[in-house]
């Protein structure tokens, strides 16, 4: 994928996995990937992959590509270079990130926010990560990991990332809502069922989803 800010060429799950084995921090695979390793198989083709980060984590995550070309999306539309030890604002939501400044961009990271955004160790699941577009919408961040996750790599959970992706839905995401809603359980269904009554209460996923639940 080309555009005025540089070419790509992604990483697959297995690239990133190996990147960051070595992390500290917890980390999740998102994005379109995020839906298809949840199907367990490729729907379509992916122009770029997402990795979802908590901000409290970031500088860590920075510390662990220090030898990256390392680009903050902010405003929107515009890139600039993050240097490692560089405090980002909190509007700063999505880093691109590549080996060199001559190389494909490679890898992209989506940051979210903690309510508190202090991160315990000792905190038993009580922190709880928040929506961006709707801070009504939270639940506990050890919960954000989805049923593909594995000991190699952390999944976002299917409904976050379709809650994700209801917001002016592109082509791409109608397919990966259309690929994936039958395959939530009852729980992941209702949550985004009331997730979505939040965010947009007249959102058509809604009526689909409650229409895939009945017998």
């Amino acid at each position: 994928m080309s555009s005025e800010l540089g070419s790509w060429s992604p990483m697959d799950p297995d690239e990133v996995a190996h990147l960051l084995r070595r992390t500290e921090v917890p980390w999740w695979i998102a994005g379109g990937w995020a839906i298809d390793l949840h199907l367990g198989r490729r729907t379509r083709q992916h122009d770029d992959i997402d990795v979802l980060v908590l901000r409290p984590h970031l500088a860590r995550l920075r510390e662990q590509l220090a030898g990256w070309d390392v680009h903050a999306a902010g405003p929107p539309g515009t890139l600039r270079p993050w240097p490692v030890g560089e405090e980002l604002p909190r509007g700063v939501h999505d880093i691109w990130c590549r080996p060199t400044s001559t190389a494909d961009w490679r890898l992209q990271l989506m940051v979210d926010d903690l309510v508190d955004d202090l991160v315990d160790a000792g905190a038993g699941g009580e922190q709880e990560w928040v929506y961006r577009r709707d801070a009504r919408v939270r639940r506990a961040w050890r919960t954000l990991s989805g049923p593909a996750s594995t000991a190699q790599w952390a999944v976002l959970a299917p409904e976050v990332q379709l809650l994700y992706k209801s917001a002016g839905p592109r082509a791409k995401d109608e397919a990966d809502f259309a690929q994936v809603a039958e395959a939530l359980d009852s729980s992941r269904r209702i949550w985004l069922i009331e997730a979505l009554q939040l965010t947009d209460a007249t959102h058509p996923w809604i009526e689909q989803l409650r229409a895939v639940a009945s017998p």
